[in-house]
């Protein structure tokens, strides 16, 4: 038979608004445009990380530890990266798919 003191069912009562409080500030904690703006960046900074570690084994080079300087210019004052196999690698991408475009463009007509 159900509980029907009063005393416990206040208790209830107040234990399920504590908690549906609480799963109502986590889900707007978790929708907030805020929020989700800062999973996004941290998201997109931890891909950017992985891309440049993997072309950074695909050239060869071992990546590392970067040092901000106050000055832009100095921040390549050791040793500049050399970019051109990069830009190469790039530019041929960038033709072969024109040329596949160009080709699926004129097989449909």
């Amino acid at each position: 038979m159900a509980d029907t003191d009063p005393d416990e069912l206040e208790r209830r009562i107040a234990r399920t608004r504590t908690e549906l409080a609480q799963t109502v500030d986590a889900i707007a904690d978790r929708v907030s445009p805020k929020r989700v703006a800062e999973r996004t960046v941290a998201d997109v900074k931890s891909r950017a990380g992985h891309f440049v570690a993997s072309v950074g084994d695909a050239l060869g080079v071992t990546p590392r530890p970067v040092e901000y300087a106050a000055d832009a210019d100095q921040a390549w004052e050791e040793e500049r990266p050399n970019l051109a196999p990069v830009l190469i690698g790039v530019g041929a991408v960038l033709v072969v798919g024109a040329a596949i475009a160009l080709w699926r463009r004129r097989r449909r007509r």
